[in-house]
């Protein structure tokens, strides 16, 4: 995305909707289940404090980062889970603020961050608005797991243009993460703007006249990049078979590729 500032300041506007959630949650719904298996309410704001403390850490300090990515390397399985378990450990009061915390002073840092900035990340270095844009992206998805477990139906908003960007932009790494060669020509998405949300109806990202491409709800678009829903419970369509294939494993964030969502009904 283009412009920083208005990035920051919808990062800004996703993070108290998620604050929102959890500010008056009593300790039973801190400790509820959540879709993440083994992660309950409390683990997934822990999981958003962990990871602004180490998005902090690369805009300050790139070579304490570094060490940071050389332990993520060496326990790939454990280190996201671990960095959540030692903050569900705390007082909900106590975890909630070092959220808030350290999600205003992440904000300072990639307000000041001098143009053309590129910053570390467990993927590829970003620019401080597109590390805004992942941040806004991880905060809307886990927020969806607390949604759910809490059982609130949350309104899209056109904040969600930030994550279906990111979620066409991180196509390639889908690919690499899997020792996968991506596909050589970009891809078109169009995606219906979620009703209510004013604006484009339309969001269309990607050359015009791309070979392939990927239509259907921006919403359902972003859920599955986010991997909150199994691909067979979108009207997502694919335009072509290199775009049907990524589908299938396409992820907007860094790391590992993870398991997805089981089908609605599956086990049952």
């Amino acid at each position: 995305m283009s412009d920083p500032a208005g990035v920051l300041a919808d990062l800004r506007a996703e993070s108290e909707d998620v604050d929102a959630l959890v500010r008056e949650a009593t300790d039973d719904q801190w400790a509820a289940a959540t879709p993440a298996p083994g992660w309950t309410v409390a683990h997934q704001i822990a999981h958003l404090a962990w990871t602004d403390a180490a998005a902090l850490l690369a805009a300050t300090d790139p070579g304490a980062f570094a060490a940071e990515v050389e332990k993520a390397l060496a326990a790939p399985d454990r280190f996201v889970d671990d960095g959540a378990e030692e903050g569900a450990a705390l007082p909900p009061g106590v975890l909630l603020a070092r959220w808030r915390d350290g999600r205003e002073r992440l904000h300072r840092v990639l307000a000041e961050a001098p143009p053309g900035t590129r910053l570390p990340w467990y993927g590829p270095a970003m620019s401080a608005g597109a590390l805004a844009t992942a941040r806004l992206m991880e905060t809307w998805a886990h927020g969806q797991d607390v949604a759910d477990a809490l059982g609130v139906v949350r309104a899209p908003t056109a904040r969600l243009r930030h994550v279906a960007w990111i979620g066409l932009r991180a196509r390639d790494y889908a690919y690499l993460v899997r020792g996968l060669t991506p596909p050589a020509a970009p891809f078109r998405l169009e995606l219906a703007a979620p009703d209510g949300v004013s604006g484009d109806p339309v969001w269309s990202f990607g050359p015009d006249d791309a070979p392939q491409a990927i239509t259907g709800p921006a919403l359902d678009f972003c859920l599955l990049v986010t991997q909150r829903v199994h691909r067979a419970d979108t009207a997502l369509v694919a335009h072509g078979p290199d775009a049907d294939a990524w589908l299938d494993i396409a992820q907007a964030f860094a790391g590992p590729a993870g398991p997805g969502r089981a089908p609605k009904g599956a086990g049952s």
